[in-house]
């Protein structure tokens, strides 16, 4: 696949997931407004974070590093019927683990918030108890949902897929506004909304599947379980789950030791995070979501040249966002979490909790999303062992830094033990790619120098913003024109986007006054587009 191509692709899905993004984020300031960084905040969050984590496992592990390279494969042959019992075996199996495990959860819903909670005590612990079982179901119905975007993502169908989340923010929005006043709390609304989005993400993708001619038909389970195709997903998801095995215990254990640092800890690494995979989602998340078929289609072809070049043009542009994007938010990381979160129950100890969480969760920002496009360039070559010991190894540093720091640092030491992992498990990826020869040293040692550079020109864009910053938002303090709320958002708001447009302009122009590659390419395909529209 060309640049363009990539562009192109990418640019459909980014289009998407930036509406669902900012929805998210929208989510994540309703979420704070009707529960702040309270004790229910903690319960609802340790609730939803226990299907989440099987989420992880079923949905993105399965789907990314087993479904998409094996469906591939049965594409290229071109039998369909062959393709189509495939299929059939890999719904019939998945639901059955899916609801199987829904069920076995919502059972065992004490003991498991015991295990990720186990600071919650009294109503609190049983609240989260509640909550739990109310949004297992989300796990199956999410399952499933990924299942399908596996399918149209395999051919080359992105837009489906990348609008879905949209609908799940709109149903988390819609049920905490409309169902709250009819609950005991407003996390069980929230909790129904969560369902409800689960299950519109399955059922809005499926006309879009059936237009392709694949519909929705099971096997017996017998045939299910044996079927050699799913069979080689489950070889290949296994050291997958191993890896997903390690990082549910990296996840009781940093939970447990975030637990113990105080109250709203918990929820405040969870705002921070959120921020995080916002600048994530927007662009990382849906470039590699779109590199890994091609990466898969190279790597079955034997064609290791444009594997190289798809994945270091693919590196380049996750630098191109994630560090300018890193050095903005740490100046600027008091003013974005007043600015988005600071409503209702969220208050100035909620702003200084998640601001100081994002000084360090930020930090790791770029290291993340270079795992996230290195990941797919082993999946493509049905190696999943790599990433899982990379994780394995970044897991255990995560839950020795998080011990070592969080007494000192409370919040701020969990999130600096996510940065420190994430930049092991980047290292080690990229480490190992090097030495299986698939990758040019060339191309590794061409995209270290291109961050560095773009580390070098963000500093610099940073510097008007560092000195500007304060003397802007103090021409803007204090000033009444808009009635209440509106005043505040107007206040907070207005030199945010002014000191971001000082920043991005700076960058920009440094960038075309160097004549930086990429940058100059976009912008003549932006710039060509729109002269052809005209």
């Amino acid at each position: 696949m060309s640049r363009k191509a990539i562009l192109k692709s990418s640019s459909t899905l980014v289009v998407f997931t930036f509406v669902s993004r900012v929805l998210g984020l929208f989510r994540e300031i309703v979420k704070a407004a009707f529960l702040g960084t309270t004790a229910l905040s903690d319960a609802f969050t340790i609730a939803f974070l226990i299907p989440n984590l099987l989420r992880r496992l079923f949905a993105e592990g399965t789907i990314s590093a087993a479904f998409i390279p094996t469906f591939k494969g049965y594409l290229n042959k071109g039998d369909k019927e062959e393709t189509a019992q495939f299929l059939s075996a890999v719904f019939t199996f998945g639901m059955t683990v899916f609801f199987g495990t829904v069920l076995a959860g919502m059972v065992f819903s004490g003991f498991l918030v015991d295990v990720f909670g186990p600071e919650l005590t009294g109503d609190v612990a049983k609240e989260a108890v509640f909550l739990t079982r109310i949004m297992f179901p989300y796990l199956a119905f999410i399952s499933v949902a990924a299942l399908i975007q596996g399918i149209l993502n395999s051919f080359g169908i992105f837009g489906p897929s990348g609008f879905t989340p949209v609908l799940f923010n709109l149903s988390f929005i819609t049920f905490a506004f409309v169902l709250s006043p009819y609950t005991a709390n407003p996390a069980r609304a929230i909790s129904v909304g969560v369902v409800a989005g689960g299950l519109i993400q399955a059922l809005f993708q499926v006309p879009f599947m059936m237009k392709k001619g694949i519909g929705i038909t099971f096997s017996n389970l017998k045939t299910a379980f044996t079927h050699p195709g799913v069979r080689k997903v489950l070889r290949l998801v296994a050291p997958t789950m191993l890896g997903m095995g390690a990082y549910q215990i990296n996840i009781i254990v940093t939970t447990r030791i975030a637990n113990s640092a105080g109250t709203g800890i918990v929820s405040s690494l969870q705002f921070s995070n959120r921020l995080e995979e916002l600048i994530l989602g927007i662009f990382v998340v849906s470039l590699s979501t779109v590199i890994l078929p091609e990466l898969s289609t190279d790597a079955k072809k034997g064609n290791w040249d444009s594997f190289n070049k798809n994945l270091v043009f693919g590196i380049k542009l996750t630098a191109m966002i994630s560090i300018p994007a890193t050095i903005f938010t740490l100046i600027m990381r008091y003013e974005i979490v007043t600015l988005l979160f600071k409503f209702g129950k969220f208050d100035d100890e909620s702003v200084r909790l998640t601001a100081y969480a994002l000084l360090f969760h930020i930090c790791g920002l770029f290291f993340i999303a270079i795992s996230r496009i290195l990941f797919p360039a082993f999946f493509a070559q049905e190696d999943t062992v790599t990433p899982t010991v990379a994780g394995i190894v970044s897991v255990i540093v995560n839950i020795v830094v998080a011990l070592l720091l969080v007494e000192s640092m409370k919040g701020g030491g969990v999130a600096l033990a996510s940065t420190v992992s994430a930049a092991v498990s980047a290292f080690i990826l990229m480490a190992m790619l090097t030495k299986s020869g698939k990758v040019k040293s060339e191309g590794v040692k061409e995209t270290i120098v291109y961050s560095l550079k773009f580390l070098g020109i963000s500093f610099v864009s940073a510097v008007p913003v560092y000195f500007l910053k304060d003397k802007i938002y103090d021409i803007f303090s204090g000033a009444s024109i808009l009635p209440g709320l509106l005043n505040r958002i107007f206040t907070e708001l207005t030199p945010f986007l002014l000191v971001t447009f000082i920043f991005g302009g700076t960058l920009s122009a440094i960038l075309i006054l160097i004549k930086d590659e990429n940058t100059v390419y976009i912008f003549n395909k932006v710039a060509g587009r729109l002269k052809w529209k005209k």
